[in-house]
C-alpha cells in the first residue's frame, strides 16, 4: 500500500500558473508548468511563475513533469525551469513536444530530455505508470493524465470540454475515460475555471455562424486580430474564408510559420493557395491575420493604429475583429484600441466573454466528467478560490461526500495512507518568481515596490563633487528630477533643496574623514519629509557624491 501527497505550486486559487505534484511514496510525478501573466500594476513583470526550488531540492525523485497541451498556463514555466534543473524529464504529445523545441530552440538551449508520447500508450515507472488520455481543447495533442497506484488512479483532466463533433487530434475518447473509472479512481483533480456556468460549453464556444456574419455584412477588408494558441479559433477562421471569395494575408514571421505548421502537419485543413502575400494587404476583400498575445496584448494592433507599421494601414472601409472574446484582464486595453480604431473611421467587433466561452469545463462538463470517473475523492483545481468552491458544490450534488472533497490553497498537502485521505497537515514552502524579459531569475518584491514608487512618485539625484585632499565641495549639490517636478517652473523649489542638501554635506565633513552612509542617509531623511510636507510626495532619493 502506498503514501500519497497531492499539492499544488501554483494554480489553486488563480488562473494560470498550474503546477501540479503527486508524490507516490517518494515517486514524484509533476503535471504542468505553467506562467500567468503580470497585470498592469506589476510593472515591467512580463510574467509569474511558481518558485521551483521544490523541483531542484528533490530532482532524484521525479520521475518527469507532464505536460498537458501546448498552452502557456500550462507549459510556460518550462522553459525557466529547463534552464536551471537540464536533467529532468518531460513528457508530452507530438503538438506540444513541437512548441517545447521551438521555444528550447529561441531560447537557446539543449535539452536532450524531451519525451514525446502518443495518446492511450502507458509509460511505466515501476509499481506506478502514467496513461495519456485524449481530450477536447482548444489546440491539438490534448491529454489528461492518469496516474496509476496501487491504491488507484489519480486523474488529472486539464483543461476539456466534451464536443461530440470533433475529431482526429482534437477528438474526446470517451470510451477510455468510462474504462479508467471503472478501474477505480482514488482521485480526481478537475479544473475550475468555468464551475460557476451553467449547461455545457458547447457551443457556446463557436464562432462559426459570428464570423459568417461578419463576412456578409463587410465588403472592405477584415483585419482578425487571433490567439496563436487556439488554433480551433483559427480553423474556424480559415474554414469560413473558404467559402468565400477572400484571400488571407498573414502578418508577422511567428504567426506565418505557425499557421503553414499547422497546415503542413494537419492540424488545420485549409487550402495555401488562399493565402497572399503583402501584395494583397491592399485588395478590398483580403482577410489580414494579426497575432494578440497574452503577454502584450493588442501590441501588434496598437503598433497599426498608431502608424508605425510600414506595411498598413487603418482604413475608413476596414472592420477589425477580436477573433477571441476580450477576457476581463484585457477589457481596459480593449476598449482604449477600440476607442482609437473609431477615431479612424473603422468599424470594431469584439466579443463578450459571457456570451463567448473558451474551451473550459462547464457545470455539465464537469458532472459528466465525475459520472465518466465515479472518483472517491475529488480535488478541484485551476482557478480562483471562488469558482474552485462552486467546483466542490457540484461534485457534492454527485454523491461525492463533503468530507471527500478536498479544497487546498497552493502548497497545502492532502496526505492519502492506503488509499484514504488522512487528517495531517503539512505545508510545502511556496512562492512564485516575477520574471522580467529574458533574465529566468526573480526580481524580487523589492524590484516592484520600487518601480511603483517610481512610477507614482518619480525620482530626486542629488549630485555633489569633493576635493580629495581638503574635501571642501567643488562642485554642487546640483539637483536632478524626473517624474516628480517641472524645474522650469520650480526654481525656487530646486534651490531649497540644494540649500538643505549643502548643509547635510557640509555637517558631515570633518577634516579627515567623510560620512557618506550619512549624508545619504540624512539626505533621504530630511528631503523625504520635506516633499511629503510641500507635495505630499514620496519621490526616490538617491545620492551620489564623488571625489577627485
Amino acid at each position: 500500500m502506498s503514501k500519497i501527497k497531492i499539492f499544488s505550486l501554483g494554480g489553486l486559487n488563480e488562473n494560470g500558473k498550474n503546477m501540479y505534484v503527486v508524490d507516490v511514496n517518494n515517486d514524484i510525478f509533476i503535471f504542468d508548468a505553467g506562467l500567468k501573466y503580470a497585470n498592469e500594476k506589476m510593472l515591467g513583470v512580463d510574467y509569474i511563475i511558481p518558485d521551483y526550488n521544490f523541483i531542484k531540492e528533490n530532482k532524484k525523485n521525479i520521475k518527469g513533469i507532464f505536460i498537458t497541451h501546448g498552452h502557456d498556463e500550462n507549459m510556460g514555466a518550462l522553459v525557466d525551469i529547463i534552464t536551471e534543473v537540464k536533467d529532468i524529464d518531460v513528457y508530452s504529445c507530438k503538438f506540444t513536444c513541437d512548441i517545447i523545441r521551438r521555444e528550447l530552440e529561441e531560447a537557446g538551449l539543449k535539452f536532450d530530455n524531451l519525451h514525446e508520447i502518443e495518446p492511450h500508450k502507458v509509460i511505466n515507472f515501476g509499481k506506478n505508470s502514467v496513461f495519456p488520455v485524449s481530450l477536447t481543447h482548444s489546440i491539438p495533442d490534448n491529454v489528461g493524465y492518469v496516474l496509476n497506484t496501487e491504491d488507484g488512479a489519480i486523474v488529472y483532466t486539464g483543461n476539456y470540454v466534451f464536443d461530440s463533433s470533433v475529431q482526429g487530434c482534437y477528438k474526446t475518447d470517451i470510451g477510455k475515460l468510462a474504462y479508467i473509472g471503472k478501474q477505480g479512481v482514488l482521485c480526481l483533480l478537475n479544473e475550475s475555471v468555468y464551475a460557476d456556468r451553467p449547461g455545457y460549453t458547447v457551443p457556446k464556444n463557436r464562432m462559426s455562424e459570428t464570423i459568417r456574419e461578419l463576412f456578409m455584412h463587410n465588403e472592405g477588408r477584415i483585419i482578425v486580430t487571433v490567439f496563436s494558441a487556439h488554433i480551433n479559433r483559427i480553423q474556424e477562421l480559415l474554414t469560413e474564408i473558404e467559402s468565400t471569395q477572400r484571400r488571407v494575408v498573414i502578418m508577422g514571421k511567428r504567426l506565418q510559420q505557425l499557421i503553414n505548421y499547422v497546415i503542413d502537419n494537419g492540424y488545420v485543413t485549409f487550402n495555401k493557395d488562399r493565402i497572399g502575400t503583402l501584395n494583397n494587404i491592399s485588395d478590398k476583400d483580403a482577410v489580414i491575420l494579426i497575432s494578440n498575445e497574452n503577454e502584450k496584448p493588442f501590441v501588434n494592433l496598437e503598433r497599426i493604429v498608431n502608424g508605425y507599421d510600414k506595411y498598413i494601414k487603418i482604413l475608413p472601409t476596414d472592420t477589425v475583429f477580436y477573433l477571441d472574446p476580450v477576457s476581463v484582464n484585457n477589457e481596459r486595453m480593449a476598449i482604449k484600441m477600440s476607442e482609437e480604431i473609431a477615431k479612424l473611421g473603422s468599424k470594431v467587433v469584439s466579443l463578450s466573454s459571457k456570451e463567448y466561452l473558451l474551451n473550459h469545463a462547464s457545470i455539465e462538463d464537469i458532472k459528466l466528467m465525475i459520472n465518466l470517473m465515479n472518483p472517491k475523492y475529488y480535488f478541484p483545481v485551476s482557478g480562483e478560490y471562488r469558482h474552485m468552491v462552486c467546483n466542490a458544490d457540484v461534485a457534492y450534488s454527485m454523491d461525492i461526500p463533503r468530507e471527500n472533497i478536498i479544497l487546498k490553497q497552493n502548497g497545502d498537502v492532502a496526505i492519502f495512507e492506503n488509499g484514504n485521505l488522512t487528517n495531517e497537515t503539512e505545508k510545502i514552502s511556496i512562492n512564485e518568481l516575477l520574471i522580467d524579459g529574458n533574465s529566468t531569475k526573480d526580481i524580487g518584491e523589492l524590484v516592484l515596490k520600487d518601480r511603483e514608487m517610481l512610477s507614482e512618485n518619480g525620482i530626486v539625484i542629488v549630485c555633489a563633487t569633493l576635493d580629495k585632499k581638503t574635501r571642501k565641495i567643488l562642485a554642487g549639490p546640483e539637483i536632478l528630477t524626473r517624474g516628480f517636478i517641472y524645474v522650469k517652473d520650480n526654481i525656487e523649489f530646486i534651490n531649497q533643496i540644494k540649500d538643505m542638501s549643502l548643509e547635510i554635506i557640509n555637517k558631515n565633513i570633518s577634516n579627515n574623514y567623510v560620512d557618506y552612509s550619512k549624508i545619504k542617509q540624512d539626505l533621504r531623511d530630511v528631503l523625504g519629509s520635506f516633499f511629503y510636507n510641500e507635495t505630499e510626495c514620496k519621490p526616490m532619493v538617491i545620492t551620489l557624491i564623488n571625489e577627485i
